[in-house]
């Protein structure tokens, strides 16, 4: 491929989509289906991990049994998606992508939101054509990305040689650090998200304020 160069794997809920309003909404709204009281962000943040039954487990005192973790998922997608039509890309994420494709420079969507329904949305907010490839999960939904972060690295050395070290996934949750760790590439961490920075700053890898100061932070990592 010639110079090496970053190739940068962004996480899609919590990053480039800013949908942290309707995560909460809708977690309020299923909470109250499930018979939980309401979360504030402030705590949501704090408490927020993954695979999602752990972070049922740290609101409830244990783990949700396999009846209720499919009411309690069925519930927060069913409102989630009533309320991601109105959420929007965060600030300078489709600049970001713009310019480092025109600048010929490669990157990727690898979230953990359904396939089915990752597809359509990044079409509608018209940034498919700066990724090389675009995966959401396929499969269970209490599980974390390390796994198919694997999978997504291993189309991603097929498709254009990618090793790795010159990957730095950039995402909002702690999971995105371990995912990244998993595949031997780096990580870089952001804060408009789900977590609280105290929780991000626990996983060890640089912790940024916005999009752009992740961009360049990246592409340090791998000089």
């Amino acid at each position: 491929m010639g110079k090496q160069t970053t190739h940068i794997v962004w996480d899609w809920n919590g990053t480039l989509f800013h949908d942290i309003d309707a995560v909460i909404e809708a977690t309020n709204a299923s909470f109250a289906e499930i018979g939980l009281p309401p979360i504030t962000l402030e705590r949501y943040r704090e408490l927020y991990c993954v695979p999602v039954p752990r972070f049922y487990e740290r609101l409830m005192g244990r783990l949700p049994s396999a009846g209720e973790w499919l009411a309690m998922d069925e519930a927060f997608h069913r409102h989630y998606w009533r309320r991601a039509v109105t959420a929007g890309l965060a600030e300078g994420a489709k600049e970001l992508l713009a310019d480092r494709q025109a600048a010929g420079l490669t990157q990727s969507l690898c979230s953990l939101a359904p396939h089915q329904d990752l597809i359509p949305i990044v079409r509608t907010h018209g940034i498919e054509e700066h990724f090389i490839r675009v995966d959401g999960r396929v499969g269970r939904s209490d599980t974390g990305k390390a796994e198919q972060m694997a999978r997504h690295l291993a189309e991603l050395d097929v498709l254009a040689g990618i090793a790795p070290q010159r990957m730095v996934v950039i995402g909002d949750a702690v999971d995105d650090a371990v995912a990244a760790a998993h595949v031997g590439a780096h990580a870089v961490l952001y804060t408009g998200g789900s977590h609280s920075r105290t929780s991000l700053e626990a996983a060890g890898v640089p912790v940024v304020d916005t999009l752009a100061e992740a961009v360049e932070t990246a592409e340090a990592l791998t000089a």
